[in-house]
């Protein structure tokens, strides 16, 4: 895979975040069950979101994708009675797709490749048993199951990621009867929950959060819809910390009313002392100085890398905490965060649960290990921002997971992202 060289810069300029891809993943399987003819846009094909288009296709659905508008003829879902999901490197799709196609009946092989091959699955083998499926697994993939979902009560830890629940919320409205989702402990990772049942009453499902966790009622149907996609706070925040660093940019197409838990990023920055103006569908960044704080990641996994950078420019320690599940992604993302700041000149030391970043002046650059994870090639990108010499950085190719254009959009704010093939 190629590797990409960074220089030093100083960003500044406008950039449209993209579609999210969180957001994408949500609207194709609603617009999936719906079993009518929908439409999402934007959508832009990253390799997670070409994953999930594929699972509906095996699973029966038409697709048509065309100026980045999805469509989705979804009368033929569940017809047929055996397929083999490939979930590509996307924990999402995996874990959306294994209650869905249960709800269906259907006999199914779900695979993947790279990453994704050891992430756990173990829960469903735990769970859906005793809801009339039968899975074989060791608790990674391969996974194989067959039967169809029963409703019931389902008790699940709050602190495994949030989307063993979300495939189960995309599921159990369409059985015969209501269930019950309780939680063992508290919840982490809530607002990717809150999107998913934000997306399903835009397709006419509705589910009930209660004290214990959610009461779906049965019997429900989803309606065909045209869906409009948020943009991705989660990518927008690599520009936002980079203006925050070292200069002023500002990001269109983000929803300050968004259900995307990532949109904290806004009130974070602020905390660290960068100036940040918000309107209802943009975001500026303005640098100013910066001085270390606390952070709980328990809601905003994704946004830990490129924190770490920015708190690498702020004075102080900064603490990022309740980050544990982060070293399940892609690569454990506490030990390729600190080994690409540390490796570059910073100072992080590595915890149990999270890390602790002591303010630097500048990166010295060098080498970087981009560990095949799109959201380290991406930070290191960041780290440009103040940055001495050049970096050169592994896996440049990663972004394609979910950001294919991220090259180009950082170019057009004054990056200089350099994409060698050196094999």
């Amino acid at each position: 895979m190629p590797n990409v060289i960074y220089s030093p810069f100083t960003p500044n300029g406008t950039v449209t975040a993209p579609p999210s891809k969180s957001d994408v993943h949500r609207a194709i399987i609603c617009a999936a069950l719906s079993k009518g003819i929908s439409t999402i846009s934007p959508v832009a094909l990253s390799n997670d979101i070409k994953a999930t288009i594929g699972c509906i296709e095996a699973l029966g659905a038409k697709t048509q994708l065309e100026n980045n508008v999805l469509t989705i003829d979804a009368a033929d879902i569940f017809k047929n009675r055996n397929a083999v999901l490939d979930c590509g490197e996307s924990g999402s799709t995996l874990r959306f797709f294994i209650p869905v196609a249960a709800l269906g009946g259907i006999e199914t092989e779900f695979i993947g490749h790279g990453s994704l091959l050891p992430r756990p699955i173990g829960l469903f083998a735990d769970i859906l048993p005793t809801a009339g499926v039968e899975c074989e697994t060791t608790g990674i993939l391969p996974l194989k199951i067959k039967g169809k979902l029963q409703r019931g009560r389902f008790e699940i830890p709050g602190n495994v990621s949030s989307q063993f629940i979300t495939g189960l919320l995309f599921a159990l409205p369409l059985l015969d009867g209501d269930s019950d989702i309780v939680l063992t402990s508290p919840i982490e990772s809530a607002g990717y929950i809150n999107m998913t049942i934000y997306t399903m009453l835009k397709f006419g499902v509705k589910v009930e959060t209660t004290d214990y966790g959610w009461h779906i009622k049965g019997n429900q149907q989803y309606i065909a819809a045209d869906y409009t996609t948020d943009g991705d706070w989660s990518q927008a925040a690599f520009f936002m910390v980079s203006a925050a660093i070292n200069g002023n940019v500002m990001v269109k197409g983000v929803n300050k009313n968004s259900a995307q838990g990532d949109k904290k990023i806004c009130e974070i920055l602020s905390e660290f002392g960068a100036e940040v103006k918000q309107t209802d569908t943009s975001v500026t960044v303005k640098s100013g100085k910066m001085h270390a704080i606390t952070i709980d990641a328990s809601q905003i996994p994704d946004l830990v890398p490129v924190l770490a950078v920015c708190a690498s420019f702020a004075e102080g320690t900064t603490k990022i905490i309740k980050a544990e599940r982060l070293r399940i992604k892609e690569s454990d993302r506490l030990k390729s965060t600190a080994d690409l700041i540390n490796k570059l000149g910073g100072n992080v030391k590595e915890l149990a649960d999270g890390l602790e970043i002591t303010g630097i002046k500048s990166f010295s650059g060098g080498k970087a290990d981009g560990c095949n994870d799109h959201r380290i090639v991406m930070s290191a990108a960041v780290c440009a921002t103040g940055l001495e010499n050049t970096i050169e950085c592994t896996d440049a190719l990663s972004i394609n997971k979910s950001y294919p254009d991220f090259f180009s959009d950082y170019n057009s704010i004054g990056g200089k992202a350099n994409v060698l093939d050196l094999r």
